[in-house]
């Protein structure tokens, strides 16, 4: 039953790929993120310009997307290179991000089923998450889609007065 109301809640969802319009929007989801939880290990708030510099390193292949509900932007997510290395070229990190209004209604993992997709669709081999322990919502939503974790790195952020392990979720395609 559960899985029927998800279904029914992702339907009224359209992930599609972000462009200038959407910066906004994708920039105060972040920073919302950014200031209340240990979801980024960023502490400064991002501008739009800084979105609109980092709109340009994604394409096709480092696709950055958002979803849309009621009419209006409610979560992003991206593909971007885990390590900048040529032997690494077939290993992508994926970020997700849903407005917190917005949380539990499916959003993250209509926008993480369509960034699988991408990288599927570009030959990537693996799917790297970096989830700080204790973050149930996306350790939850990447086992989902099949992810496992594969190590630990310990007390490798610093915030909000206190050290974060970040746990390595790794999906092979």
């Amino acid at each position: 039953m559960g899985k029927k109301n998800d279904h029914n809640s992702r339907s009224a969802i359209r992930v599609r790929t972000a462009d200038e319009r959407d910066l906004p929007e994708i920039a105060r989801i972040y920073n919302q993120a950014i200031l209340e939880t240990t979801a980024t290990f960023d502490t400064v708030p991002k501008s739009v310009e800084d979105w609109q510099e980092t709109i340009v390193s994604h394409n096709d292949k480092f696709p950055l997307v958002v979803a849309e509900g009621d009419g209006k932007v409610v979560g992003w997510g991206s593909l971007r290179p885990f390590i900048k290395r040529p032997a690494a070229s077939f290993t992508v990190e994926n970020a997700v991000y849903v407005d917190p209004n917005y949380q539990g209604k499916g959003i993250g993992s209509a926008i993480l089923a369509f960034l699988l997709e991408c990288a599927r669709r570009e030959n990537y081999h693996a799917v790297i998450a970096l989830v700080v322990a204790g973050n149930v919502s996306s350790e939850r939503l990447h086992s989902k889609f099949g992810f496992e974790c594969v190590g630990v790195l310990r007390e490798v952020g610093y915030k909000f007065g206190r050290w974060l392990d970040l746990l390595v979720l790794e999906r092979l395609l």
